[in-house]
C-alpha cells in the first residue's frame, strides 16, 4: 500500500521541489521538533527577514505602550498576547498530532509584567536592536515554545503567502483551496486582528503552510536563559562599564554556596537580573556579536534533523511498507502493538534498520525521537493512538484504544536512561492504574555491549526476566552483519 506521511506524499509532488524552493518537508502526521528563531530573522542577509523582525518589535511596542496601564482588561489580554497555536505549520512540541497548547494566560501576564520591567524596550542602547527574547528569559514559565508561537503568529502573513505562492505554482489544481485565516495582520488602527483568504495546500480538512528552512532551528534560540547561566563567566567581560562589570561579579560570586550545584548557578544568575536588570542588554548584545554562529549551529541542527526525521525516517517507512501483513488489524490493541513493535524490531536488528538511529556515527540521544519515530509508524490503524497521555499520574508515552475496554499504553526508553530502573519497577504499573487498564508494553532501545549488559542487570535484579510484554531492541552498530550477508 502506499504510504503517505510527508508533505511531499499527500500532495504529490517531488521533495526536490520543495527543497529548491527553501521550504521544510514537514510531516502531515505528527509535528516534528523544530522551531522558528526570531533571531535568525533579525541577523540574516535578506531585506524581508529583516523587515519581519522589525514589525514583530513594531507589535511589542505596541503592546509596551499598552502596558503603562497595568490593569490591561481580561479580554484586551486575550485579544493581543493570548493566541492559539498556528498548527498548520507543523513544527512544534505537539506531543499528538500538531495541536499544540498556544499562548495561555501564564505567557500573557508574563509577557504583560515583563513590559513593564524593561520599560527601554525598543530603546536600547547597548543592544544593535531590541528582541522579544529579551521578555522571555526573565519568568521561569515563559520558554522557547512561547517564542515559537508568538514569533509564528507575528510573521503569520509572511507564511501565509509564501506557502500561497508556492502552492500556485507548484501543486495540482485539486491540492490548493481558497480558504479563510484568522488574525493574519495587526491592523494599528483599530487594534484589532484581520482576517483574509488565501489559496493554500489543503488536505485532511484543513491547510497546510510551509516555512523556510533558513528561519528555522531545533532545540533553543540563540538568546536563551540556559546559555546566560552557562557562559555567564564570560558575559562581563563584555561589559565596558568598570564600576557594573565589578559589581555584578561581586554580588554573583557572593550569592554562591560553598559547594554550587548547577541550581544555585541558576538561581544566582536569576538573581543578578532581577538586581542588575541592564545585564540583559549586556547578553544580548554578546548573543548578537556571535551572530554568525547562531546561522551556522542552526543550519547544521536543520540539515542533521532533515537526514533523521525526514530522510532516515523514509527509510524505515519503506522497509516496514514492504511488509504488508504489517497493516492487517488483530482482533485488540495489545496484538496491534505487539505486532507493530515487534515488526519494528526485526527491521531494526534483521534488516539494517539500526543505522537509521545514527547521526555522524553518534547514536539516538533522545527517547522523544523514539516517540516521533513510532508515531510515524501507525498509518493504516482503526485504533486510536494518542501520544503522552496524562490521566493525572504523569504521561505515558503512548495510548492505543478503541473505546475505553479496549487501551494499551507504550512506554519507550533508552537504556542510558539514569532512571531506568525505577521506571521499570514503577511508572508502567501506575499508568496503567490510572488509565484503567492491564495491557502495556515497555521497549528499550540498546546501542552498545554495556548497555545491554545494564538492562540485563536491571532485569535480573526486578524479577523481570520472563517479561513477555517487555522488549530490547538491539541497536548496536558494531559487528553486525548486514542482511545481505548474514
Amino acid at each position: 500500500m502506499e504510504v503517505k506521511v510527508y508533505f511531499s506524499d499527500f500532495f504529490e509532488i517531488d521533495p526536490s521541489v520543495i527543497e529548491d524552493y527553501g521550504a521544510f518537508d514537514v510531516s502531515l502526521i505528527n509535528d516534528l521538533p523544530l522551531f522558528i528563531d526570531p533571531f535568525l530573522l533579525f541577523n540574516s542577509s535578506k531585506p524581508e527577514y529583516k523587515m519581519l523582525h522589525e514589525n514583530m518589535l513594531k507589535y511589542l511596542r505596541f503592546l509596551r505602550d499598552k502596558s503603562q496601564k497595568k490593569n490591561i482588561p481580561e479580554g484586551l489580554l486575550k485579544a493581543w498576547y493570548m493566541f492559539p497555536e498556528i498548527k498548520q505549520n507543523w513544527f512544534g512540541f505537539s506531543k499528538a498530532g500538531n495541536g499544540g497548547s498556544g499562548l495561555g494566560r501564564d505567557f500573557a501576564i508574563a509577557l504583560h509584567e515583563n513590559l513593564n520591567l524593561f520599560s527601554d524596550f525598543g530603546s536600547e542602547k547597548i543592544t544593535q536592536s531590541s528582541h522579544l527574547e529579551k521578555l522571555c528569559i526573565v519568568k521561569d514559565k515563559v520558554g522557547r515554545d512561547n517564542i515559537s508561537d508568538f514569533t509564528t503568529r507575528l510573521i503569520h502573513d509572511f507564511l501565509l503567502n509564501y506557502t500561497q505562492n508556492f502552492a500556485l505554482k507548484h501543486l495540482k489544481p485539486e491540492f490548493v483551496k481558497r480558504v479563510p485565516v484568522q488574525n493574519v495582520r495587526f491592523n494599528y488602527e483599530t487594534e484589532t486582528w484581520e482576517r483574509d483568504f488565501f489559496y493554500l495546500p489543503f488536505i485532511k480538512g484543513d491547510y497546510v503552510l510551509l516555512t523556510p528552512v533558513d528561519i528555522l532551528t531545533k532545540d533553543e534560540t540563540w538568546i536563551n536563559k540556559s546559555d546566560i547561566v552557562r557562559d555567564f563567566s564570560s558575559i562581563p567581560e563584555s561589559i565596558d562599564n568598570e564600576q557594573l562589570r565589578a559589581q555584578i561579579n561581586n554580588y554573583f560570586y557572593s550569592i554562591l554556596p560553598k559547594k554550587v550545584s548547577a541550581k544555585d548557578r541558576s538561581l544566582a544568575v536569576s538573581k543578578v537580573i532581577t538586581e542588575f536588570p541592564e545585564f540583559i542588554d549586556y547578553y544580548i548584545k554578546y548573543k548578537e556579536d556571535k551572530g554568525e554562529q547562531a546561522e551556522s549551529s542552526s543550519i547544521e541542527k536543520v540539515r542533521e534533523s532533515k537526514a533523521f526525521y525526514v530522510e532516515q525516517f523514509k527509510q524505515l517507512i519503506q522497509l516496514i511498507n514492504e511488509e504488508t501483513e504489517f497493516y492487517s488489524t488483530p482482533d485488540d490493541t495489545f496484538e496491534e502493538s505487539m505486532k507493530r513493535v515487534s515488526f519494528m524490531k526485526h527491521v531494526i536488528e534483521n534488516n539494517d534498520g539500526y543505522r537509521l538511529f545514527y547521526t555522524k556515527g553518534r547514536a539516538i540521544q533522545k527517547e522523544e525521537d523514539l516517540q516521533i519515530l513510532f508515531r510515524l509508524t501507525w498509518f493504516a490503524t482503526i485504533s486510536d493512538v494518542n501520544r503522552e497521555v496524562n490521566n493525572g499520574r504523569g504521561p505515558v508515552d503512548f495510548k492505543v484504544s478503541r473505546g475505553n475496554k479496549d487501551k494499551t499504553l507504550i512506554e519507550f526508553k533508552l537504556a542510558s536512561n539514569s532512571q531506568l530502573k525505577r521506571n521499570l519497577r514503577n511508572q508502567v504499573a501506575v499508568y496503567e492504574k490510572a488509565n484503567q487498564t492491564k495491557k502495556s508494553i515497555k521497549v528499550i532501545f540498546f546501542f552498545s555491549d554495556a548497555e545491554l549488559k545494564k538492562v540485563n542487570k536491571i532485569m535480573s535484579e526486578l524479577g523481570l526476566g520472563e517479561s513477555d510484554n517487555i522488549i530490547l531492541i538491539d541497536a548496536r552498530n558494531d559487528n553486525k552483519p548486514s542482511a545481505s550477508t548474514a
